[in-house]
């Protein structure tokens, strides 16, 4: 599929409106080199979903620092493509070391023989099982969902924004506003017996 209108841009006049902040300069960007970069990305990421992460990144970075491209030093489709790959590779490199951290922490789970509780400790562990899952009853379903998906099953804020189909910066709040509100209640636990 070609990339956006027939004639691309010209790059020092498109430089030019980003730079003064021109949001249809942004979009002319995307109409025109969009589907480049998302191809680079899917090429090194092998994800779809990641290229999407990569283009997003690409995109802000060039509306946010518009500088960084120098109409001298090359074209702006060649700038892109450029950029796309770094940040592709950078996702590649995270994935690997997230994998990796995972692999060790399950080995050192097998490894390791964990001793048993004392009676003790394992009422107190039910306590606060039961104080934490009373917490998380109380907060609201969008946080609640997005505390499930990062602390539970494992996702970064931003795979449960795409899960959920809100924006990162959403999942992001939600997530701060949900720990902020349970470290309060459980800083300040109810009595007993005055468990919900």
């Amino acid at each position: 599929m070609p990339d956006g209108p027939d004639r691309p841009p010209v790059d020092a006049d498109l430089h030019r409106r980003l730079v003064y902040g021109e949001e249809a300069a942004l979009a002319e960007a995307y109409a025109a080199y969009g589907s480049l970069v998302h191809r680079v990305a899917v090429r090194v990421t092998r994800s779809h979903v990641a290229a999407e992460d990569v283009a997003q990144e690409v995109f802000a970075h060039l509306w946010t620092r518009p500088y960084a491209f120098d109409v001298r030093r090359g074209s702006l489709r060649t700038w892109l493509s450029m950029l796309a790959h770094r940040r592709a590779v950078d996702w590649v490199r995270g994935e690997e070391r997230h994998r990796k951290a995972v692999h060790a922490d399950e080995t050192a789970l097998r490894t390791v023989p964990a001793p048993g509780p004392s009676p003790d400790e394992a009422v107190l562990e039910q306590e606060r099982s039961l104080l934490l899952h009373s917490a998380l009853a109380r907060l609201p379903l969008p946080q609640r969902q997005v505390v499930h998906l990062a602390y539970f099953a494992g996702r970064s804020y931003r795979q449960a924004a795409v899960e959920l189909g809100i924006p990162e910066g959403t999942a992001k709040t939600r997530l701060r506003t949900a720990l902020r509100t349970l470290a309060e209640t459980l800083a300040d636990p109810p009595l007993r017996g005055e468990l919900p």
